[in-house]
């Protein structure tokens, strides 16, 4: 069985079509076991209870952005190890260091390619 036939991801935003955009390159990358959430506090709370190997988030959303997670995430026990990529159209130097600071393994600009988004997983998980 391959890696991707087994990887569990999780995508993170708050608007529907960049989720749905995303999810659709995962489906064309062959990765099945995929969930969603329209909100990083929803997100967290799924995660902590049935954790995943990667997330996938957006940065800027409402109430809690991307690294803000992505800090939460490092926090928890149970959460901790969990790989993240940070999707953004705002990636600026001082985000990317701060998000690497707090524990981000790789980040994504938007918009992106399907083969840039395998690209980006691959160099978190390895090759699939």
């Amino acid at each position: 069985m391959s890696l991707k036939d087994t990887l569990r991801i999780m995508v993170v935003d708050d608007m529907s079509t960049s989720r749905a955009l995303v999810m659709q390159a995962l489906d064309e990358l062959g990765i099945r076991h995929v969930d969603h959430r329209p909100d990083p506090a929803s997100a967290l709370r799924t995660l902590v209870a049935s954790p995943v190997h990667l997330v996938l988030s957006d940065y800027n959303m409402p109430g809690m952005d991307g690294l803000q997670l992505l800090e939460a995430l490092r926090q928890n026990k149970s959460t901790r190890g969990i790989g993240f990529i940070l999707i953004t159209g705002t990636a600026d130097q001082s985000l990317i260091e701060r998000g690497r600071a707090l524990g981000m393994n790789n980040y994504l600009r938007k918009p992106f390619t399907t083969a840039s988004l395998r690209a980006c997983i691959q160099a978190v998980t390895g090759p699939f």
